[in-house]
């Protein structure tokens, strides 16, 4: 007996629920797939938080957040001994450079550059430096205070770990490497003065930690990758609600309007445009629009970004990462 055929209207419904069985089946792979790259992008940041097999000394890298700061403690400043050392050394250096027409009046703020180490140095010695006499930039400046530093140290004649100042630290004005400095000058060429004893500096020693995303910059990019993968997964997720849709995050965010726009999607709430410039036309209207965004983010119960506004106008990749990878932490499982 051959199977009865069925009708066009039977035929329809089954077609049409295959149809709704397809697209439910094709919405949880769509669904998995986003949920597999949201993990892999997870894993790619926390991954670079476990312990390294490397340590990077902080004098080997270029980047400000891995810079190793002393400073004085504000409670030791006014210490009466630390300050009669300051003065016995600036007495000591203005009758050194009394016909050079030198007055130091502060230790750090008039021997960072190297002119007034260089002057002083030469009287003490009695030998020219060859170096500029008077320099401008902050490239400059270094490079004579190196060559300073260089002929200094060769003078003293100290073994390496004696040697308690650098390039850096004394052109950024640390008191304790320059009194160091002071002092070993000052022991080395016999100088006429007296100093007090047992001075005691209390420092605090100030490090900014790299994050995962340096670690990723430096050490895994197929990694950022992936990391990039997932937050422009994210971010579209929510700004095609809008038909808006990106694919270069540093510079598709810099002028500040997809983020305002994303944290009012993400919020659920509509962004007056009086609040913020939908077509920024300089330089402040997009620090601006980026800046009102931060304010959005703290609303909404985020701590405000540690990036500046400025950085993510420059199209500073990382910066951008950072900000936005705060936002998935926080919303990855909103609709």
């Amino acid at each position: 007996m051959s199977p009865t055929p069925k009708s066009p209207s039977s035929r329809k419904k089954d077609d049409s629920f295959l149809g709704k069985l397809g697209g439910t089946l094709a919405r949880r792979k769509k669904a998995k797939e986003v949920s597999e790259l949201q993990e892999e992008g997870i894993n790619a940041i926390n991954l670079p938080l476990s312990p390294s097999h490397y340590e990077l000394d902080p004098e080997d890298t270029m980047l400000e957040e891995n810079e190793v700061r002393t400073m004085v403690d504000p409670n030791s400043k006014n210490d009466r001994k630390l300050q009669e050392l300051m003065k016995v050394l600036i007495d000591w250096i203005n009758d050194v450079l009394v016909g050079e027409r030198i007055i130091v009046k502060d230790l750090a703020e008039d021997l960072y550059d190297g002119q007034v180490l260089q002057k002083l140095f030469e009287k003490l010695e009695g030998e020219k430096l060859n170096v500029a006499e008077v320099t401008q930039s902050e490239i400059a400046q270094k490079q004579k205070l190196q060559t300073v530093l260089e002929r200094i140290n060769d003078s003293l004649k100290l073994s390496t770990r004696n040697i308690r100042w650098n390039v850096d630290s004394v052109h950024a004005k640390s008191i304790v490497a320059i009194l160091h400095l002071l002092v070993a000058l000052s022991q080395h060429f016999r100088a006429p003065i007296r100093l007090p004893d047992h001075v005691s500096i209390q420092v605090v020693v100030v490090q900014v930690k790299r994050d995962a995303f340096d670690t990723l910059f430096d050490h895994a990019p197929d990694k950022l990758n992936v990391v990039k993968k997932t937050l422009i997964t994210f971010v579209n997720k929510h700004l095609n609600k809008l038909n808006l849709e990106v694919s270069e995050l540093d510079t598709q965010f810099a002028d500040g309007v997809y983020l305002v726009l994303l944290m009012g999607l993400l919020e659920g709430y509509f962004v007056p445009l009086y609040n913020f410039f939908l077509t920024p036309e300089n330089f402040d209207q997009k620090v601006h629009n980026v800046s009102f965004s931060f304010e959005l983010m703290q609303d909404g119960g985020l701590e405000r970004p540690k990036p500046r506004p400025e950085d993510i106008v420059n199209c500073d990749l990382k910066s951008t990462l950072r900000v936005l990878y705060n936002l998935f932490s926080r919303y990855r499982n909103v609709d």
